[in-house]
């Protein structure tokens, strides 16, 4: 008893832990064990971190101090704000823009002015105190968001509203608090106003405008070096933060600010979103959670009927008038009920910026400690009750959205990378997953073609390192990857042959640097690699020639010859290259035939995608120079080309690798070949026997190999 006495003694002595260790040890376990354990009752992740946090807080069993994780906490919650500017489908977002300000100005004066009458008549709160509380009503931190995330509904339309109006209640609060701040220092005068006014502005211009700048420059610039781009984005985020304070708000408006603007500079499907989102949801939001938890004191429930009435009125206003918003803005744009209740979800939430308001004024002696106490509860209910909502209307969304998207192809999407050095591998396989269709479920297969002769062993083992590395990368963003190494007389009969044996969709290849001797002597005759690959693989064929990350990208320019809407493969690489646009963030501008145009808008409705699209009028590809004024360095150039005897063969199309690669050295340049059904080409004059290569690369392949044994009689003879 007297050692159990002394375990216990310890134990009081050592609470709250102040060691790190321990803390950051046992905060890992709840952030392991709660999700875990209340998955088994359908309560959603958010909320057992939210209890965990009360039971080990200062008004629970006073485990952990709340200081120990305020610096994780604040992080957490500058991590959603950023990610959900991140997230956001800037298509969707512009397309929506006045919608979300719709909904901005419905979940803002909605319940600034119940509050205002509640506060006045119902409270009987002086001026400043009902202006403050009920600018807090109007508050709302997207607490749900990562279920949002998780359940794959962040591009819907609801979502995007109701992120649109987050941002722009939270700023317009914060602003306001701001004002109330200087009016009870006594500092509300001219002055007040114009710092205010001028900070906000340079602070807006700095993140929207120099930081892409600063960061498209540093992808470029910096290209291998995986951490550096990760710190480098926290570093940014952090510091958008900080500008936001200075300019008299809150961070988490440079935090979202900070995610607008390298939305365009990191794709959703590259290793470092994946590096982003899995940092966030493992680590910062975790303990971004817990400690809204720790905020919360149920003992204050007790403190007297006025505390109960006061913590019951704040908390029914609260999530009367967020629903009130969420209803009108149901009616005015015609949303389901359903998006409705995720829109009331992602709303409803109250925590970051509502408890910064209401600590302020209780600091400055604005509001008493009723008020405060009636507020945590708020927290805890809004918190559950949003997060209960968005998990229940999210998942109907989610399986709503997925009925309603278009019936596609029956043919399985496969995507085929074949790779011949690693220097080239990571842009290639950038490309292929930006490209692929994130809802098919089959892998990438990047390629490795080994020439059948005496050292195919040793080229074997060489390209099974390239073959590792290749899933690594593309592991790294959580795609499929299945390696393929093929052993065959030539490149381009090995490529014929996977793509055949797997059937493949789409083949994405390397820009050919540097021609072979044979291809130098008799290109004429035999044909590059380019041709022999086109000759015999029908599938679309995009060849690339990357200099910088894709990322870094601006503007993609589409060049589409006369009646290219009616090859075969139009429409599957349209809708590649219009997720190609969406992925990097860049605008898409098409220079094509009006009939081209037409089919493009027609096509684009039936996909029911936001892209934006800029149209040029363009009906000789001959006059392709021309459109140089247009292009930028920071542009991607793609050209369709087509094979011969297709609808839109052109001569011209013929010399257009040599003609891009002269002209357009420094941009990042891919040439398409759209689907075709296999054709028998045959020039006047030229007999199909002609055209048979198969015995005269065989002859080649015979001679090659004479000529390696000749090399070794001449090395025995030195």
């Amino acid at each position: 008893m007297n050692i159990l006495n002394g375990m216990i003694l310890l134990m009081d002595t050592n609470l709250p832990l102040k060691d790190p260790v321990p803390i950051f040890s046992l905060v890992l376990f709840i952030i392991l064990l709660a999700p875990i354990i209340l998955r088994k009752f359908r309560i959603p992740s958010i909320i057992g971190l939210i209890l965990a946090g009360m039971a080990i807080g200062d008004h629970g069993f006073n485990i952990i101090e709340k200081g120990s994780i305020d610096l994780f906490g604040k992080a957490g919650l500058l991590y959603i704000m950023f990610l959900a500017g991140l997230e956001l489908d800037m298509a969707e977002f512009k397309k929506n823009r006045n919608r979300s300000l719709v909904f901005g100005a419905f979940t803002f004066f909605i319940p600034l002015i119940l509050g205002y009458f509640v506060c006045t008549y119902v409270l009987h709160f002086n001026f400043l105190a009902t202006m403050l509380v009920s600018s807090m009503f109007a508050t709302h931190t997207l607490v749900a968001y990562p279920l949002a995330s998780r359940l794959g509904i962040t591009k819907n339309e609801a979502v995007t509203v109701a992120v649109g109006g987050t941002i722009i209640t939270d700023t317009a609060v914060l602003v306001i608090l701001a004002v109330i701040t200087g009016a009870a220092s006594g500092n509300l005068n001219t002055h007040f106003w114009i710092r205010l006014s001028v900070s906000l502005v340079v602070f807006a211009a700095i993140i929207l405008w120099i930081f892409p700048m600063i960061g498209r420059w540093f992808f470029k610039k910096i290209k291998d070096d995986k951490t550096s781009h990760f710190i480098f984005v926290l570093a940014l985020v952090f510091l958008a933060a900080f500008l936001a304070e200075l300019a008299g708000v809150e961070g988490i408006i440079g935090a979202f600010l900070a995610g607008l603007a390298l939305n365009q500079l990191i794709p959703h499907t590259s290793p470092l979103m994946n590096r982003i989102e899995f940092t966030g949801n493992a680590i910062f939001i975790p303990f971004f959670l817990i400690s809204v938890g720790m905020l919360v004191d149920l003992r204050v429930l007790l403190k007297g009927p006025e505390a109960l009435l006061i913590a019951g009125v704040l908390t029914s206003l609260a999530l009367v008038s967020k629903y009130l918003a969420a209803f009108f803005t149901q009616l005015c744009f015609k949303y389901t009920p359903t998006q409705r209740n995720v829109i009331f979800g992602l709303s409803s939430a109250h925590a970051a910026a509502t408890i910064a308001v209401i600590l302020i004024g209780f600091n400055m002696g604005i509001i008493n400690e009723n008020v405060l106490n009636g507020t945590v509860i708020l927290i805890l209910i809004t918190c559950l009750t949003g997060s209960f909502v968005t998990e229940n209307a999210g998942r109907k969304l989610a399986i709503a959205d997925a009925d309603s998207k278009p019936a596609m192809d029956a043919v399985p999407e496969r995507v085929l990378v074949p790779i011949s050095r690693q220097g080239h591998m990571e842009p290639l396989l950038d490309f292929a997953l930006m490209i692929k269709d994130p809802d098919a479920d089959t892998p990438i297969y990047p390629l490795a073609v080994v020439q059948d002769d005496e050292e195919a062993k040793q080229k074997v083992a060489l390209t099974s390192k390239i073959m590792e590395a290749a899933v690594m990368y593309a592991g790294a963003t959580e795609s499929k990857v299945q390696a393929v190494t093929r052993i065959d007389l030539n490149v381009s009969d090995g490529i014929a042959r996977a793509a055949k044996e797997l059937m493949i969709t789409d083949v994405v290849l390397g820009w050919t640097d540097k021609n072979s001797t044979t291809e130098r002597l008799f290109g004429s005759i035999f044909g590059t690699t380019l041709d022999n690959v086109l000759q015999s693989v029908w599938e679309n064929i995009y060849v690339c020639d990357f200099h910088y990350p894709l990322n870094a990208t601006r503007k993609l320019v589409l060049v589409m010859p006369k009646n290219a809407e009616y090859e075969i493969g139009f429409q599957h690489y349209i809708q590649k290259i219009f997720l190609l646009s969406k992925e990097i963030g860049a605008r898409l501008m098409i220079c094509c035939h009006s009939h081209t145009q037409q089919a493009i808008t027609v096509y684009l409705q039936q996909l029911r995608l936001s892209v934006d699209i800029v149209f040029k009028q363009f009906d000789n590809i001959e006059e392709l120079l021309q459109l140089s004024k247009d292009i930028t360095k920071n542009d991607l150039v793609m050209v369709v080309a087509a094979r011969k005897g297709t609808l839109s063969y052109r001569p011209y199309l013929d010399g257009m690798p040599g003609r891009l690669s002269r002209h357009f050295p420094a941009h990042n340049v891919v040439l398409i070949y759209p689907e075709q059904t296999e054709i028998d080409y045959i020039e006047a004059g030229v007999t199909p026997e002609d055209l048979t290569l198969a015995p005269i690369q065989e002859q080649l392949a015979n001679l090659n190999k004479l000529g390696k044994a000749f090399k070794r009689i001449l090395k025995g003879r030195k």
